[in-house]
């Protein structure tokens, strides 16, 4: 029988630039913060499982886990980096998940990291496209913001989608990203400023955009008897975590309207949890492109198919709305340290869950968190739930 899981402590470092930092100096601070908040022992946390995506290309370092947790002084226990493109964080949570619901470990300790700003436009674009099947669709000469603007162009046409639709996904995560000091690029933006930002690849333009980042994120998640030793009330239980697969080449996709990996890990999660869309307080979903925030919302069912743009124009989608959609800011706001994002999610949530966020969604009692890589190749979704 599998056990629950709960998450015991939280931790992260601000996402923006961190210039002259190391990337396992970033992990360390979160992780350090997670198992302090968490009261557990460091003796009984029995593996550590690090997302990254691009430390290989970008830092010339592979072996991010065993370095950081030796830096830790978690010596002897299993380390293992995981990577999935943009959803390396979310993976690593749900392989620390496993190990605690199947009784491996009682405690384990995940952790996301990424530096990117002190890469070159070029540098970065080409380790990027790593999340790519390049020997197909990078070819074509492809990047993911020419992917999203066709997406965008699909769901245009076969929608009604407009600009000040999706600009509305924009302004709102911006406007949030100010209300959250991890963020760094709120701002309170009109819809002539996202209207007159550069463009990047028709139709999308600058602030539909997420920014390169650096930061960390880190969580404890323990078995049940572990949360006496930590002082934080209520108590927040992992109801799902799944992970899903699709396709790694844009040809293979029906309808770029749509990623069935999203899709079938929103299914297995509500199945998983016994929840409904209709349940779910907030998401902080993989708003990479303010488009992708729109095909996300569909996807996961929080918002009917072909209506997510409107609900955002219509405020649904806001603090005050049907469903709190990134109140975090998103990656929009937060930034994109790739390997970061998933785990910096489920930090989020916490937090919301605990009453305890900046920018709190009143009465939160269940958070939902989706993490999407490449093309749709990868995908996890958690649900997690306030307990008295």
């Amino acid at each position: 029988m599998m056990r629950n899981v709960y998450v015991a402590g939280t931790g992260s470092t601000t996402f923006g630039k961190h210039a002259g930092r190391s990337i396992e100096s970033l992990a360390v601070d979160a992780c350090a913060q997670a198992i302090v908040e968490s009261g557990i022992d460091r003796a009984r946390i029995g593996a550590v499982y690090l997302g990254n995506f691009i430390s290989g290309p970008l830092n010339g370092k592979e072996v991010l886990a065993g370095l950081v947790a030796e830096q830790l002084g978690l010596t002897g226990i299993p380390c293992t980096k995981v990577e999935g493109a943009c959803a390396s964080g979310g993976i690593a949570m749900r392989h620390a998940c496993l190990m605690v619901a199947t009784g491996l470990c009682d405690a384990v300790l995940v952790v996301g990291v990424e530096t990117m700003t002190h890469a070159s436009t070029t540098e970065m674009t080409t380790a990027l496209n790593c999340a790519m099947d390049n020997e197909y669709d990078g070819l074509s000469g492809l990047t993911f913001p020419g992917l999203f603007g066709l997406a965008w162009r699909a769901h245009a046409q076969q929608y009604g989608t407009t600009r000040e639709d999706i600009a509305a996904v924009v302004i709102k995560n911006k406007a949030n990203g100010l209300k959250n000091p991890l963020a760094q690029m709120g701002a309170d933006l009109t819809l002539e400023q996202v209207c007159a930002s550069a463009l990047i690849a028709d139709p999308l333009q600058l602030f539909d955009c997420c920014p390169p980042s650096d930061g960390a994120a880190a969580v404890v998640v323990c078995a049940k008897d572990l949360l006496s030793q930590s002082p934080h009330t209520p108590q927040i239980r992992v109801m799902a975590s799944v992970q899903t697969s699709g396709s790694a080449r844009i040809s293979q996709h029906p309808d770029l309207c749509s990623f069935d990996a999203t899709v079938h890990a929103a299914q297995q999660a509500y199945k998983q949890s016994g929840l409904q869309p209709s349940d779910i307080d907030l998401v902080e979903l993989h708003d990479c492109f303010s488009i992708a925030e729109i095909i996300d919302s569909e996807d996961l069912g929080l918002v009917p198919r072909g209506e997510g743009g409107r609900w955002a124009a219509q405020g649904r989608t806001g603090m005050q709305g049907d469903i709190a959609i990134n109140p975090s800011g998103g990656l929009l706001a937060k930034g994109h340290p790739v390997g970061a994002t998933g785990v910096g999610q489920i930090v989020e949530v916490v937090w919301q869950l605990r009453g305890e966020h900046t920018n709190q969604v009143a009465d939160a009692a269940i958070g939902m968190t989706h993490n999407l890589g490449g093309t749709g190749v990868a995908c996890t979704v958690h649900i997690l739930g306030r307990e008295a």
